[in-house]
């Protein structure tokens, strides 16, 4: 089948110009975003009318992107996917609540702007009015740690609120130029004062129902960020270590052989502990031994989670070397031996439970060492002992790293905030689990994911973060007459008062000059972890507080689109927030994203320096083309970034509009009206390409309704090229009828103008979500409004246009009309080179489908004598006894 060149329109005999203005002699995509981006916001197609009821309204919890530099080509990927469920839902006859947020707090944005102005934050400095950095940009480099000039809390987040409202209108600019047809009156910065006013009312009821609390407990500590670190912020990495087998003592001098990854942390050693069924170790359960170098006399115990396959099956127990230490430091309530500090070094003095000299000794050459340095000197010292049997076996260990962060996690002892989350409570967890079996996940399976992450959880969620640009913890703790702070009876504000930052204002009660002295206050010097603000997006965006009109309305919503990645962190945290404040579900459906993945097959993230900006991409490529691209591939599917089906998609919208030109080429302006009567439709051929048209809607919506655009868009662009490739051949002779007007043209050809018109006009509605430009840009040539704003098709017009046709029909003649053409490409002549005679041999269940469209196949492929139609055994239409005419010779002008 010869496909027609999507850069021009179908071939056919030149024709008077009868289409509306509108319609351009040279269609072209360029430029159509920058045009349609300013159309629909001076007309308002997108905003959202908030007179609509909740029944009839669509809210979407858009995912805010982090304001830290530039989005990359995974955004593109998924924020397309729920763009094109807005359209559809739109177009549905709902109202869709579809606004955007920034997410602009936290670390990310701080190591920009560290690196940014080359600036660090240190609260003990003063507020420097007018303050000018070291630098604009840097010079697009990093600036080193040592080089960043210290300022004032105020005036480095006045640093991080300037250069995030600059990404926000370089990110706005982005989104608008792809086509999202986000309501941009809706936006949020999670750092805004809305936010703070929500993120703060939140916690404070949290903690007034008993559900946020303060406790000293160990944590994960990323060292170079100094900030304490969540368990769903984990990410376990290789990381090069040695096992070292090291002796400890029994009374009797006798040695017990461990082997550990850490011996730096020998001096805080709390236990040797083995599995309670090792039979190698019975005899010392209930024992003690001491500790090599330091002599510390410690415990032998058993326990469950002890691993005898693992080296000597037998292992020490460091508060604090990982998070199974910290199991067994809590279940079999051993002490606390703390040595490393919020720096990742060890401590500056000798703890009191290293009393020997030789142990004072060794540990004051540990002092304020980093682990690294301090692992040097313990292994030399266990070696010099005799307490180092062999040498170090290298290894590679799983460490727990942060997500962001490039060393290894420590576990340091230290004040946070919480906020119960079923880790420690079995009756909130079995709550949260049925959370996640009520909440429709799009694909289904990825429900798995939500039900492991919450099965597995091993601690509540920390939510404060030792940070400087967030959302301040909204407390305030008394100091007793020593100065110090009372943490079990922390100040809270009135909700009235909020948002407010408890390092500048002042509690009820209190003077400003009682900040900081005896029988006075303090006020909490952390942040809200990124987590625990966009945890409450719904709120935010809904206008939960400021605005309960409108929460009404679109509240709870109806879709969370998000990433697979952050399900345990995002997805779950706004599970919880919901449940404890509303008592429901914050959404009915979550759509859950696959991964954009490098040629290397490995998922594309700024971290890995892998990703590909999109801004470039779409000017040579078009919106149309990378959202193609984006559409293709399903929810929760990893794709590869593809240049070639970008350029697919590009040549699919420009023969949407090549298409589009040669159907309204038909019928003078005020006659365009014919295009879309139905009951013009007369000619079986028509009448069959409109019953598939209309099996092909019902199945589009099915899967759209099913959250399956991929599906839909298979479905509608295989139906399209088919249109194409076959229809508009077969019926362009008698649609063109001598160019004749349409009061001048018969039945059969108004019955092809029409048909072809219904289709159009069908086809745009089908294609608008996924390609918004092009088809918006067709519409504007034939029609009023917007295509955005039109009803979606339904199937029940073409099938009463179609009566009881066969849509094989059209198969059926498309083969027929592909037997013809390639006899003549085989014989290297014209395609519109006339058949004397051919027989064409045609499969029995074609048979009647050629004989139906005869007239059309007969005008298409130019046979202007004898054709004779054969029943065979054969795959497809087989033209033979071919006899070809001499090519007449080439019109001047064939297109449009």
């Amino acid at each position: 089948m010869s496909a027609l060149n999507p850069e021009q329109p179908p071939t056919g005999p030149t024709i008077s110009r009868t289409t509306a203005e509108q319609v351009p002699d040279k269609v072209s995509l360029d430029g159509l975003e920058t045009r349609w981006d300013a159309a629909w916001s001076a007309q308002g197609t997108y905003a959202f009318d908030r007179t609509r009821t909740r029944e009839q309204v669509y809210s979407i919890d858009t995912p805010p992107p982090t304001v830290s530099g530039s989005l990359h080509v995974g955004h593109v990927f998924s924020y397309t996917h729920t763009d094109v469920v807005a359209r559809f839902q739109r177009m549905r006859g709902l109202e869709v609540f579809y606004p955007m947020g920034w997410d602009d707090n936290g670390l990310p944005t701080e190591r920009r702007v560290q690196n940014y102005f080359g600036v660090r934050c240190d609260p003990s400095l003063p507020y420097v009015e007018g303050y000018t950095p070291p630098f604009e940009g840097a010079d697009g480099k990093s600036v080193r740690a040592a080089d960043q000039q210290p300022i004032s809390r105020r005036n480095f987040v006045e640093l991080c609120v300037r250069l995030t409202a600059e990404d926000e209108q370089q990110f706005e600019a982005l989104w608008r130029h792809l086509g999202l047809s986000v309501d941009w009156s809706h936006h949020y910065q999670t750092i805004g004062r809305d936010a703070q006013t929500v993120a703060q009312t939140a916690f404070v009821r949290n903690l007034a129902r008993g559900e946020a609390y303060t406790a000293e407990a160990p944590g994960l500590w990323d060292v170079t960020f100094q900030t304490a670190v969540a368990q769903a912020e984990l990410e376990a990495r290789d990381y090069p270590g040695a096992f070292h087998k090291v002796a400890f003592h029994r009374p009797d001098g006798s040695p017990v052989y461990i082997e550990t990854t850490r011996p730096e942390l020998l001096p805080a050693v709390v236990a040797l502990i083995a599995h309670p069924d090792d039979e190698r170790y019975q005899h010392l359960f209930g024992t003690t031994v001491t500790s090599p170098l330091f002599g510390v006399e410690i415990p032998v115990l058993a326990h469950t989670m002890a691993e005898p396959e693992k080296g000597a099956g037998i292992a020490m127990c460091c508060t604090f070397g990982d998070l199974t230490d910290v199991q067994w430091w809590r279940e079999l309530q051993l002490p606390t031996r703390s040595v490393l500090t919020r720096d990742g070094r060890l401590a500056r003095e000798t703890p009191d439970w290293i009393t020997s000299a030789e142990g004072t000794a060794v540990f004051v050459q540990l002092a304020g060492k980093t682990t690294f340095s301090a692992r040097t000197i313990v292994v030399d010292a266990l070696r010099d002992a005799g307490d180092l049997d062999g040498e170090p076996v290298a290894t590679q260990r799983k460490a727990n790293f942060y997500e962001k962060g490039d060393k290894p996690l420590e576990i340091v002892t230290s004040r946070q905030w919480y906020i119960r989350n079923g880790g420690r409570d079995a009756e909130l967890r079995d709550t949260l689990l049925a959370r996640g079996d009520e909440l429709s996940f799009h694909p289904d399976f990825m429900a798995v994911r939500y039900q492991n992450w919450v099965g597995g959880l091993n601690g509540d969620w920390l939510v404060s973060r030792q940070r400087f640009f967030g959302v301040p913890i909204p407390v305030w703790y008394p100091l007793d007459a020593d100065g110090e702070p009372r943490y079990d009876a922390p100040i809270t504000p009135p909700e009235q008062a909020l948002p407010i930052d408890p390092s500048a204002d002042v509690p009820a009660g209190y003077t400003p000059d009682q900040r900081g002295v005896p029988g006075g206050f303090m006020g909490d010097p952390d942040i809200m972890d990124t987590w625990a603000t966009s945890s409450l997006t719904p709120q935010i965006a809904g206008g939960w507080l400021a605005d309960p009109d409108l929460f009404a309305r679109v509240f709870p919503m109806n879709l969370r689109p998000q990433g697979q990645d952050i399900i345990r962190t995002w997805l779950f945290s706004t599970v919880v927030r919901s449940h404890l404040e509303h008592g429901s579900l914050p959404w009915s459906d979550a759509a859950i994203s696959g991964w954009i993945l490098d040629p290397d097959r490995k998922k594309m993230s700024k971290s890995k320096g892998n990703v590909v900006t999109p801004m470039g991409l779409l000017d040579e490529h078009g919106s149309d083309a990378v959202r193609y691209w984006a559409a293709s591939a399903r929810l929760g599917t990893d794709a590869a970034f593809e240049i070639g089906q970008m350029k697919i998609g590009r040549r699919l919208a420009i023969k949407v509009l090549n298409a589009s030109k040669f159907v309204l080429a038909f019928g003078a302006p005020d006659e365009r009206a014919a295009l879309l009567d139905a009951g013009l439709v007369t000619v079986p051929l028509d009448r069959a390409m409109l019953a598939g048209l209309a099996d092909v809607v019902d199945r589009a919506t099915a899967a759209l309704e099913q959250y399956d655009h991929t599906r839909a868009l298979e479905l509608t662009e295989t139906f399209f090229w088919t249109f194409c490739d076959d229809y508009l051949e077969l019926v362009k002779d008698r649609a063109y009828a001598g160019g004749a007007v349409e009061s001048d043209v018969s039945a059969d050809t108004a019955s092809a103008r029409a048909a072809l018109g219904i289709a159009l006009d069908t086809l745009l509605r089908l294609f608008a979500p996924v390609l918004p430009f092009a088809t918006e840009e067709v519409w504007s040539w034939w029609r009023e409004g917007s295509v955005h704003r039109t009803p979606w098709p339904t199937s029940d017009p073409l099938r009463a246009a179609a009566g009881d046709a066969d849509p094989g029909v059209v198969t059926a003649a498309g083969s027929a009309l592909a037997a013809l053409r390639k006899v003549k490409s085989e014989a290297k002549v014209s395609m519109r080179t006339e058949i004397a005679a051919v027989t064409l041999l045609v499969p029995a269940a074609l048979r009647v489908g050629v004989e139906v469209a005869l007239d059309d196949v007969r005008a298409a492929g130019r046979v202007t004598g004898t054709l004779t139609i054969e029943t065979a055994e054969v795959e497809s239409v087989v033209a033979r006894d071919t006899e070809l005419l001499p090519a007449e010779p080439k019109p001047a002008n064939l297109h449009i």
